[in-house]
């Protein structure tokens, strides 16, 4: 540290007699650095895993700060110093002063900070205030907008910057004595280019001499364009999820910077066959695939200098479930909202979107418009289905009920609207506040309806199923469907997108006394995931045609199964009745033995992924993501799973298959002493709808605790949600309340 004794600086010789307290107390040092990796590993620049291993052992060792500094010194474009004064003075780093053409590249800049300050970082450029492109001037930086800028301007302006200040970054400096920022550069050119940079921390820091400048000559290597031909498994021309890496594990193009649709936030791209992506020479990594269905993929390849490459990408399947009759479908995907966007009341337009669903192999995307985007959003409901939709892929617009004022009670999904205003609102405060309202407004136009993301507020500390620990009901999922399903008006409950336990547990228990909501495969992308649409997927029998009013009528009718598309259970049948026909329904004269039957393929590879921890190894395990993954089902370090029978929500018997892909043959047999209903799972990956076994004519009545349990529920849920209903709705909804629990004390009275 600077021991120059200046003005109102006492503490810096209160330091030099009692030692360099900053570097003895490396902690906040570590801690700065280990989130100054995490966001490089983030926005996909991530130091190299060498360098990555050498730090966090060095972390480990409680090592000297300097060994750390110098691993990363070499990614830093600029040092900036400032000194006991506050004045700031730059110099080049040692970063190679590279750059990609209309691409950006990440640096770090290291901050010797003497002051101890913690104000305002700043960058600036005279390179970067603007560009000019196609003949339109754009604002680059925080000026140029609304300035006379000549025409030597923008032959000067080639450059774009951008600090990434997002958390876990920050803005403001921490007062450590040595720090790290990310800063991103973009070039419109190739070849030698110059630029200026400035660096201060607030007015007045700059140091005399314009030594808070520097200036950087750098080499911008040329893109090219590379045209890619992608063909499916058939050789037919598609679109593929792509993720481009270079021996770094830099991700192109830059994460950070991307335009729908392609997202910041997604490794992947999407790009259809004979599109274009830009790259500079260089060794890259392609990873590739087009959702679960399909193996994913790796190849290397190299960009040279030369014009008009091509790169040819051909997709395998695993499995088609089409062939079969059974199209995946996934019901809760948003265009808008969340913290995702740009604009988050605005979002992206269709043909964004519906890449993404082509992308993942999806058969049948759902868009719902909800609160954040839905004055914007809803321009493009017509309650129909999408014209951009092919023989293959299907989208169309509904409704969330989300960001409503019935939101508190949980949030309803809407499919098969004709109309998406609820009666006599002007705006989305005008709406009913709980859901029974909207369940019946939806049912009377036809619409399919359900629970989104239903574990939420019903949270338990017990993965059995079922369970009878009680739920606060304190959440914004399937909260208020335990009154709804009482008056038959919820079709189906969602699952895939938070725990296991708590989604199938609620609906296990209304099972249990004769309720016939059915289950079905959500993402809520991208919101509770943002990693991609449909990883929870609803697959529904059609026979060879696609169409989306049959598609949602198999989600009503159970004529589905749901997975994160590793595993599929085809045709389950109990005795020759198979799930979704004749409602579901199997008469028996008497008690009698019945044999259940599937067809079941499932996929994992030959190694576990050491990313995803078994059920057994840690205590909760199951009430973190990944929710709903195949690799949890792994048995040991084998690549088997079990398929268990289901019977009134427990599972009374297993059969293991080898997860190679095959499609296998599985059957059991079970005595059925009184009205049940019956079940095939993969916990946790997939899982059948019920068929409904009736004994002598008589209802389901499976477990007198599951009832005490839902009446309990209905009052738990009114303590938790009737403060937060209008005056108005309270009136009707307790009404509603208390005959849910009417029908429930029947129910017990039948036992």
């Amino acid at each position: 540290m600077n021991n120059v004794i200046s003005k109102g600086l006492l503490f810096v010789m209160v330091l030099a007699q009692f030692g360099n307290v900053w570097s003895q107390d490396k902690q906040p040092f570590y801690f700065q650095v280990k989130r100054t990796m995490e966001s490089l590993e983030y926005i996909g620049a991530p130091v190299s895993e060498n360098d990555r291993d050498s730090i966090l052992e060095l972390i480990i060792q409680q090592a000297e700060t300097k060994k750390i500094q110098k691993i990363l010194d070499k990614y830093a474009l600029f040092n900036v110093h400032i000194n006991p004064e506050s004045r700031v003075k730059a110099s080049p780093g040692f970063a190679e002063k590279t750059l990609a053409q209309n691409g950006w590249s990440t640096f770090l800049i290291k901050i010797d900070n003497q002051a101890g300050i913690t104000a305002q970082f700043a960058v600036e450029s005279d390179q970067a205030k603007s560009t000019f492109n196609g003949g339109a001037m754009q604002g680059m930086g925080s000026e140029g907008m609304g300035q006379t800028i000549t025409h030597s301007d923008i032959e000067d302006r080639w450059l774009d910057l951008s600090l990434y200040t997002s958390p876990p970054m920050q803005a403001r400096l921490s007062g450590l004595e040595v720090e790290y920022f990310i800063l991103q550069l973009y070039s419109r050119d190739a070849g030698k280019r110059a630029a200026k940079f400035a660096f201060n921390c607030g007015q007045g820091t700059q140091d005399i001499g314009f030594r808070n400048e520097t200036s950087m000559l750098f080499d911008c290597a040329p893109s090219q364009k590379i045209v890619l031909e992608i063909f499916d498994e058939n050789i037919k021309p598609t679109t593929a999820s792509l993720t481009i890496s270079d021996k770094q594990g830099h991700i192109y193009p830059s994460q950070m910077k991307r335009l729908a649709p392609d997202f910041f936030f997604q490794k992947q791209i999407y790009r259809s066959h004979l599109e274009t992506i830009e790259l500079p020479p260089g060794n890259y990594s392609l990873k590739y695939g087009r959702g679960p269905e399909y193996l994913t993929l790796n190849k290397d390849f190299t960009v040279t200098d030369t014009p008009g490459q091509r790169m040819a990408i051909n997709l395998e399947r695993w499995i088609d479930p089409s062939k079969l009759g059974w199209y995946s479908g996934d019901h809760h995907i948003h265009a808008a909202g969340c913290s995702h966007y740009t604009s988050p009341t605005e979002g992206v337009n269709p043909e964004d979107i519906f890449k993404h669903l082509v992308g993942e192999g999806l058969n049948m995307g759902s868009i719902l418009n909800w609160g954040p985007g839905y004055y914007h959003q809803k321009q493009f409901f017509d309650g129909k289905t999408h014209p951009l939709s092919t023989e293959k892929h299907l989208m169309r617009y509904d409704l969330e009920v989300s960001g409503f004022p019935s939101g508190h009670a949980g949030h309803i999904v809407l499919l098969g609207l004709r109309e998406q205003d609820y009666p006599n609102t002007k705006v989305i405060e005008d709406w009913p506040s709980y859901t029974l309202p909207v369940l019946r407004w939806a049912k009377s136009q036809g619409a399919i309806s359900g629970y989104a993301h239903s574990g939420l507020g019903l949270a338990v500390g017990d993965d059995r199923l079922p369970n009878y620990e009680m739920p606060g009901f304190d959440g914004i999922g399937a909260n208020e469907f335990i009154v709804a399903v009482a008056h038959n008006l919820v079709d189906f409950i969602s699952t895939m997108d938070t725990p296991p336990s708590w989604e199938l547990n609620i609906w296990y228990h209304t099972l249990n006394n004769g309720f016939r909501t059915r289950i079905s495969g959500e993402t809520d992308f991208p919101c509770m995931s943002d990693e991609k649409v449909a990883h929870g997927r609803s697959y529904t029998k059609l026979g060879q045609d696609l169409n989306f009013i049959d598609w949602v009528e198999g989600i009503k009718s159970g004529r589905t199964y749901t997975s994160e598309g590793k595993s599929h259970l085809f045709d389950f049948k109990v005795d020759t009745l198979e799930v979704g026909t004749f409602n579901s329904e199997l008469a028996l004269e008497k008690p009698s033995k019945i044999k259940i039957s599937a067809k079941v393929a499932a996929l994992l590879d030959k190694v576990r992924d050491p990313s995803v921890k078994p059920l057994n190894v840690q205590k909760n395990i199951w009430a973190q993501k990944p929710f709903w993954t195949l690799e949890r089902s792994r048995i040991g370090e084998s690549r088997m799973v079990a398929v268990e029978l289901i019977v009134n929500g427990e599972a009374i018997e297993r059969k293991q298959i080898k997860a190679d892909g095959n499609i296998q043959d599985v059957e059991f047999e079970t005595f059925i002493e009184k009205s049940s209903w019956a079940a095939l799972r993969i916990y946790p990956s997939s899982h059948t709808n019920p068929i409904f076994v009736l004994v002598d004519g008589k209802p389901i009545r499976a477990n007198k605790k599951s009832a005490e349990w839902c009446l309990q529920a209905v009052d738990v849920c009114w303590q938790s949600k009737h403060g937060l209903m209008s005056e108005k709705d309270r009136i009707m909804a307790k009404k509603d309340y208390e005959e849910a629990k009417e029908i429930y004390r029947r129910i017990l009275e039948d036992y």
